[in-house]
């Protein structure tokens, strides 16, 4: 890759996601993925060879602009359109554009879904936690693969808010037509500062990885 992602750093079980996709899905099936943000994800994936379908409303993420990094340093950051022009994929990308939470336009389509720490940020609390698993459950068509790595709760006040989960109680919302294939979980760990959250802090993630068995 020519570009670099602003969370290119930070912990992620995608290579989990990555491998099961291999093992389960078509060489070109399509994937979409939820919270796209600057292609983190949606670049190996369409380097890989996969059709990937990138949701994010954010403006910055998709056509970059003015951040601010660690250090009190302010840097100009590419977005999500333009890193894929650079890397010559965006021929395999559709972004679209819109609150993954607000619109009903996405139909069972897609050989897999994944999204990664999305639902747990503070703009999505407005929905119950099921609403954002279920819409990233209808777009996958029998046989498709669900994946999704979340935060766990780590503060007291994360305890009170759901959608600071965990394996288990997410695994309440695959009880029909899933197969859950695995599930992890960290435990406590530092994490260094990143955009958006300057200061090292503390994390806990969890993964969930489960295939559609029929509508």
């Amino acid at each position: 890759m020519q570009t670099q992602s602003l969370w290119e750093h930070t912990l992620t079980f995608f290579p989990q996601f990555l491998a099961a996709l291999r093992e389960q899905v078509s060489p070109d099936a399509t994937i979409a993925v939820i919270g796209a943000s600057d292609g983190k994800f949606v670049l190996p994936l369409a380097a890989a060879g996969y059709q990937v379908i990138a949701i994010e409303r954010d403006p910055l993420a998709l056509h970059g602009g003015d951040i601010q990094l660690p250090g009190d340093v302010r840097a100009r950051a590419l977005g999500l359109n333009d890193r894929l022009k650079v890397e010559q994929l965006d021929d395999r990308v559709q972004v679209v554009e819109e609150d993954f939470l607000q619109t009903d336009s996405h139909e069972a389509g897609c050989d897999a879904v994944w999204t990664s720490c999305s639902w747990h940020y503070s703009a999505n609390h407005t929905h119950p936690l099921a609403d954002f698993v279920t819409r990233m459950q209808r777009l996958i068509r029998p046989g498709g693969l669900f994946g999704a790595e979340f935060m766990m709760p780590v503060e007291e006040r994360h305890h009170l808010i759901e959608h600071y989960t965990s394996p288990e109680n997410l695994s309440r919302h695959f009880a029909h037509n899933w197969n859950i294939q695995l599930t992890l979980r960290t435990s406590e760990f530092a994490e260094r500062a990143h955009v958006g959250q300057l200061h090292d802090h503390q994390h806990r993630m969890g993964l969930l990885l489960a295939a559609r068995t029929s509508k």
